[in-house]
């Protein structure tokens, strides 16, 4: 069981007019936040039943699928280390090393999405130490700012929302589309599932500071009453 033989399986399954829709949706043209990703047009079902099938890969060869240049074999090997996180709990830390060690080849969106809660919040959690999550936040590294965001989902389906908003303030004035994006669906994830005083409270010390789409997206669901007055809130400020 090699990373060779889960590249010519996802070979196999290769779609060229669904990898070209593929790389302009991730933005892989020059001076994009994706540029140079290969597609081979797999979609995510597809690419989760190769997981599954090579589950037991070592992680020696799931490294080599992080080199790939081809975005399915890192995904394929993120969702891999997913489940022999879950599964394996003895390597927990190894797996959450080798995951941290590789953040420059965690550089799309959904690869970030689909893997930093299941292995960095849940590993991070469980150690009841989030310090990596803020020297994250701080790095130069725009996929290494979304994991510090995106992987407190997994303290917030713990009920616990208290990093995200330290995190999300860190992040607050972040200029990436992408940044703005991870913190206003985490936002909405607390006031979804945790607490929504916790975010009218967050909101009233920094609707003012927070860019005009992070805001919007995050009060999307308020009461209207509610969403007016940050809405309003936010002109007045904008009006000074």
């Amino acid at each position: 069981m090699t990373a060779k033989s889960v590249i010519l399986t996802l070979y196999s399954l290769q779609n060229p007019a669904q990898a070209i829709i593929l790389q302009r949706f991730f933005k892989t043209w020059p001076s994009e936040y994706g540029e140079w990703d290969v597609f081979l047009g797999i979609k995510v079902p597809e690419t989760r039943k190769v997981a599954k099938q090579y589950k037991k890969l070592p992680l020696t060869e799931i490294q080599k699928l992080l080199e790939s240049p081809y975005h399915e074999a890192r995904l394929c090997g993120l969702l891999i280390l997913v489940s022999q996180f879950q599964h394996e709990i003895w390597k927990k830390w190894e797996i959450t090393s080798l995951y941290l060690a590789n953040t420059s080849n965690i550089n799309s969106r959904d690869l970030v999405d689909l893997s930093a809660p299941n292995i960095v919040g849940n590993y991070y959690f469980e150690l009841k130490d989030s310090s990596i999550l803020d020297q994250l936040s701080l790095s130069n590294s725009l996929r290494e700012r979304r994991i510090s965001i995106v992987s407190t989902f997994y303290f917030i389906k713990k009920w616990q929302a208290s990093d995200t908003l330290r995190i999300a303030e860190t992040l607050l004035t972040d200029q990436h589309d992408l940044i703005q994006k991870a913190v206003w669906w985490m936002l909405r994830e607390v006031y979804k599932r945790v607490d929504e005083k916790l975010i009218y409270d967050f909101l009233d010390l920094y609707a003012t500071e927070m860019p005009r789409t992070m805001l919007r997206y995050t009060i999307e669901r308020f009461p209207e009453p509610i969403r007016l007055k940050y809405l309003h809130k936010k002109m007045e400020s904008l009006s000074k």
